[in-house]
């Protein structure tokens, strides 16, 4: 029995201590929370002091709103939008290289001529108007590519031309007179005469017909994949209709004037290259800027002009600047659309764009 008497003393004494223990955790608890909850009200004087500054002994920093909204400064304030001005492009002096399959020799020969000069330009030929195309193309029609005959020169060649940034890199691409693309695809893409065969004009040449959505198709899977190889401007040249041979027996497949046509083709180039920081120039012949619109040919300075980036045409050095005055009256803006002109030598009179021909 004293045994068993013990025992409930000392249990009693237990649950005390831990009635006492609780409190004391509880009291902790809420102290921590109060310390917590008050340091957002914690702020410091500026002699470095901290105190505690409660939500009723600040004053409120919103003033009251004016009773006569004409009253209130935020009524007043006038917005302006302005529309970004559009980005000229920096002028270049710009050397061919030959139309060919580009090889590391080729290159550092071009290079040894000083043509190579930080703040250049060098023009690539990558399509001929045959057809030829002088780069691993997935789209081009069979036996239309030509590279070095060293294995992965010509890819190894254009990676080290668009690696430059200090080199403004032209792709030049003849974009609608193309025998090999033609004759692969008379119907869906070639340009036919009024008997229902393909078109050969003056020179023997074939050519795709714009209002053929194939042959769109074709020429902007081209323009992409250039784009891809890290060009800076893309230089369309056959950009045209034929304008020799029997051109009365051409079949046009089409009801809207020609002109209507390749601007359609140009504004299918610019949905096709948006995503591609790279400029978008046609080559046209001198005679469209200086006399007037080709109608044969399709073509119309008044609406190439601020579509494209540059306008190139072969001329000379006493004729760039009267052209490069019409181009720019055509554009209606001297910002947007840039004459270069295409030189056999450059001439130590003139001044701004010029791409100097291969020899």
């Amino acid at each position: 029995m004293v045994g068993a008497k013990g025992y409930s003393s000392y249990r009693g004494r237990g649950s005390k201590w831990k009635i006492l223990l609780v409190i004391v955790l509880l009291l902790t608890i809420a102290v921590s929370a109060s310390v917590l909850y008050m340091q957002q009200y914690l702020v410091y004087s500026p002699d470095g002091h901290r105190q505690i500054v409660l939500p009723w002994q600040t004053e409120p920093e919103d003033s009251p709103l004016p009773e006569n909204p004409e009253d209130d400064p935020l009524n007043n304030v006038d917005v302006v939008l302005q529309n970004p001005e559009p980005q000229k492009a920096a002028e270049i002096l710009a050397y061919a290289l030959p139309a060919q399959a580009l090889t590391s020799p080729a290159w550092a020969e071009w290079l040894a001529g000083g043509r190579g000069q930080a703040g250049g330009a060098v023009a690539v030929r990558l399509k001929t108007s045959n057809g030829t195309i002088y780069y691993d193309s997935a789209h081009a029609v069979s036996g239309a590519v030509q590279l070095a005959p060293e294995p992965g020169d010509t890819a190894a060649v254009l990676r080290a031309i668009t690696a430059r940034e200090d080199l403004h890199t032209i792709a030049s691409m003849a974009c609608l007179q193309d025998f090999k693309a033609a004759n692969a695809d008379v119907e869906g893409r070639g340009l036919k005469n009024t008997g229902g065969y393909i078109f050969y004009d003056g020179n023997n040449s074939l050519w795709l017909d714009p209002a053929k959505p194939a042959a769109r198709e074709y020429v902007c899977a081209l323009a992409k994949e250039i784009a891809e190889l890290g060009f800076d401007e893309l230089l369309l040249t056959d950009f045209s209709y034929p304008t020799e041979g029997k051109i009365n027996k051409i079949s046009y497949n089409t009801d809207v004037p020609l002109a209507d046509n390749l601007d359609l083709l140009l504004d299918e180039l610019h949905t096709a290259l948006e995503p591609y920081e790279i400029l978008l120039s046609v080559e046209i012949p001198e005679a469209v800027i200086s006399q007037g619109p080709d109608t044969v040919a399709g073509l119309d300075l008044s609406h190439l002009a601020g579509k494209v980036d540059r306008i190139y045409a072969l001329t000379t050095a006493d004729q760039a600047e009267a052209l490069a005055s019409r181009v720019a009256q055509a554009a209606g803006n001297e910002e947007k659309t840039e004459f270069v002109p295409e030189l056999a030598a450059d001439s130590p009179t003139l001044t701004g764009s010029r791409l100097i021909l291969a020899e």
